[in-house]
C-alpha cells in the first residue's frame, strides 16, 4: 500500500530510513499529476522548445550582416557596435536570473514571459527610427532572449530522464549551432532581397508559434510552500559585475586603450562586485547562485570548460569571415555560405552525439574528443593563408565544427546530471552565463591580438602604396571593409589581403593551449550513471 508523503515534508526531501516504502508511480500517475508528460507530447513541445532556441542564437549573429544598412538608415555610425552589445548584455545578465526563477516559481510561466518580452523587443526593434531607440530596443529584446535558452535546457530537464535527455540536448545544441553560423547569412539574405527590419519581424510568427504551443501543451509542477525570499541585493550585485565585465573585455583595446581610466574603472568595478556579489550570497536565503554548487566536481569542470569552448567557438565565428571577405574576397553572402562545414560539423556531432549518449549511458568519452577535435580544427585554421586552397579552410572549420558539437550540449548534460533538481535551473542558467562570458572575453582578447598584428604588418607598407591607402598608410585599415578593398588598385589589394592573411589565422594557435586546458578539465569529471527515471539527477537524491 502507498503511503502518502508527510504534510510538512518539501518536496526536495527525500523520506527518512523509518519512512515506510512507497510504490513507484506508474507513468499514468506521473502525467496525471504534471510530473511528466506523455512522448507524443514531448514531442509537440520540444518543437515549441527549438524555435524558442532557434530565435535567442539568431538573434545573437543575424544582425551583424544587416549593420551597415542599418546605421546608413537610422544615421548612427558611432553606435554601431551598441546595437550588438545591447542584446548580449542583457541577455548575459538575465541567463542566472531565469534560471533561479524557474527554479523558485516554476518553469513555464517563466519561459513564457521570456518569450513574450522577447516577441515586444523584437516589434519595437523593426518599428526604431533612430539609433538609440534601436539600441534600448534591442536591451528588451536581450532582457527575453536570455531567458529562451536556459528555458529550453530545464524544460527538457524536468521531461525527460537524464538517460533519455541527451538525444534532445543534442538537438537543442545542433538548432543552436546552426543558428550562430548561419545568422550572418540569414541577416544578409533579408536585407538584400527585403528590408532589415524583417531581421527583427520574422522573429514575430516564429516566436508566436513557439508561445502557443509552449502555453497549450507544456504542464509541468508547480513549486509549493512559502513565497521565497528572493535574493535582490545579489541579483543586483551579479548585473553589476556582468555589465562591467562585458564592457571591459568589448571595450577594451578597441573604443578604449587598456590603460585608459574608463576600462582600469570597469576593471576595478567587476573584482569590488564580484568580491561583494561572493559575500552576500553567503547570507542569501535563496542565492541567485548557490556557491555550494562550485562543491560539485561534476558542475565546476563543465562550468570551466565552457568558459574554454566559449573562447574558442565565438571567436573562430566572429573573425572568420573577415578571413574569408579580406582574403578570399568573398562578399558578404558568400562567406556565409562557406561557413557551411563549420556547421554541418557541429549540427551532425550535437545530433550523432546526444543518440550515442541516449543509448549508450555514457559521456564523458564526448568533451574528452571534442575538445582533441577543436585543437585539432584550431591548428589547421592557423595554418591557412591568402594561398591556401578553400578545400583546406573548410576541413579546418569542419573538423572545428565536429568537435565544437561534441563538447557544448554534454556539458549541460553533465552538470543536469549532477545537480539536484531543485538547482537544475540555477545550474543550467551558471553553465551558459559563464559561457557567455568567456565568449565576450575571447573575442575580445583575440581581436585585440589581431589588431595588433594587422598593425604589424601595415606598419611595412611599402612607399608606393601610402597615396592608395590614404594619408597615414597602415592607420587607415580600421576603416577598410570588402567594398574599400575593392575600390583599390590591384598591388594595394594584394598587399592588404597578404597582411590580413599574416595576422588572422596565427590568433587560433594561440586558442590551442585554452582548448588543451579544457581537456584536462575533461578527464577529471566523474561520469556518474545517467537514471532513466525522470526528476532523478544521476545516482543523487533530489
Amino acid at each position: 500500500m502507498a503511503v502518502p508523503p508527510s504534510p510538512d515534508r518539501g518536496p526536495d526531501q527525500p523520506f527518512g530510513p523509518s519512512a515506510a516504502p512507497v510504490s513507484a508511480p506508474t507513468d499514468r500517475d506521473r502525467i496525471r499529476d504534471g510530473t511528466t508528460t506523455s512522448q507524443p507530447r514531448v514531442t509537440v513541445v520540444f518543437l515549441g522548445l527549438m524555435l524558442a532556441v532557434l530565435l535567442a542564437a539568431l538573434d545573437q549573429t543575424i544582425v551583424s550582416t544587416a549593420l551597415p544598412t542599418i546605421v546608413g538608415d537610422l544615421n548612427g555610425l558611432e553606435h554601431i557596435s551598441w546595437v550588438i552589445t545591447a542584446y548580449i548584455l542583457a541577455a548575459t545578465i538575465g541567463l542566472p536570473i531565469y534560471g533561479k526563477l524557474g527554479d523558485l516559481f516554476g518553469r513555464k510561466s517563466i519561459f513564457i514571459f521570456a518569450i513574450a518580452v522577447f516577441l515586444g523587443g523584437s516589434m519595437l526593434s523593426g518599428m526604431a527610427q533612430s539609433m538609440p531607440q534601436l539600441i534600448a530596443f534591442r536591451a528588451i529584446q536581450g532582457v527575453g532572449g536570455g531567458g529562451l535558452m536556459i528555458g529550453a535546457q530545464a524544460i527538457i530537464g524536468d521531461l525527460v530522464s537524464p538517460r533519455e535527455r541527451g538525444k534532445y540536448m543534442g538537438l537543442i545544441g545542433a538548432a543552436f549551432g546552426l543558428a550562430s553560423v548561419s545568422g550572418p547569412l540569414l541577416g544578409g539574405f533579408i536585407t538584400d532581397h527585403w528590408n532589415w527590419r524583417w531581421v527583427f519581424y520574422i522573429n514575430l510568427p516564429l516566436g508566436a508559434a513557439a508561445l502557443a504551443v509552449i502555453t497549450t501543451t507544456l504542464h509541468l509542477h508547480k513549486p509549493g510552500g512559502p513565497r521565497p525570499k528572493l535574493d535582490y541585493l545579489g541579483t543586483f550585485l551579479l548585473a553589476v559585475a556582468s555589465a562591467a565585465v562585458i564592457l571591459f573585455t568589448s571595450w577594451g583595446g578597441t573604443t578604449y586603450p587598456w590603460d585608459s581610466p574608463v576600462i582600469i574603472g570597469l576593471g576595478a568595478v567587476t573584482v569590488v562586485a564580484s568580491v561583494l556579489f561572493v559575500l552576500a550570497e553567503r547570507r542569501a536565503v535563496e542565492p541567485v547562485l548557490p556557491l555550494r554548487l562550485f562543491r560539485d566536481r561534476d558542475f565546476t569542470l563543465p562550468t570551466l570548460m565552457g568558459v574554454c569552448v566559449g573562447i574558442a567557438m565565438f571567436s573562430a565565428i566572429a573573425y572568420l569571415p573577415t578571413f574569408l571577405q579580406m582574403v578570399n574576397g568573398a562578399s558578404a553572402t558568400e562567406s556565409g555560405l562557406m561557413m557551411i562545414p563549420m556547421t554541418v560539423g557541429m549540427v551532425g556531432a550535437t545530433t550523432a552525439t546526444g543518440q550515442l549518449v541516449t543509448r549508450t549511458g555514457r559521456y564523458k568519452i564526448f568533451p574528452i574528443l571534442g575538445t582533441v577535435l577543436i585543437a585539432a580544427g584550431l591548428v589547421m585554421l592557423s595554418q591557412i593563408s591568402d594561398t591556401t586552397p578553400y578545400a583546406f579552410t573548410a576541413a579546418g572549420m569542419l573538423v572545428l565544427g565536429l568537435g565544437l558539437g561534441s563538447i557544448m550540449q554534454n556539458l549541460v548534460l553533465i552538470v543536469q546530471n549532477s545537480v539536484r533538481r531543485r538547482d537544475l535551473g540555477t545550474a543550467t542558467s551558471a553553465t551558459n552565463y559563464f559561457r557567455q562570458i568567456g565568449a565576450t572575453f575571447g573575442i575580445s582578447l583575440f581581436g585585440a591580438i589581431f589588431i595588433s598584428r594587422l598593425t604589424e604588418q601595415f606598419s611595412a607598407v611599402p612607399p608606393g602604396m601610402v597615396t592608395a591607402l590614404g594619408s597615414g598608410g597602415g592607420q587607415r585599415f580600421g576603416s577598410l571593409g570588402p567594398a574599400v578593398l575593392a575600390s583599390l588598385p590591384a598591388p594595394a589589394q594584394e598587399f592588404i589581403a597578404h597582411a590580413f592573411a599574416q595576422a588572422l589565422p596565427p590568433i587560433y594557435l594561440y586558442a590551442v593551449p585554452i582548448v588543451l586546458a579544457a581537456l584536462v578539465l575533461a578527464c577529471f569529471v566523474k561520469e556518474i550513471p545517467l537514471s532513466e527515471e525522470v526528476g532523478t539527477p544521476g545516482n543523487r537524491g533530489d
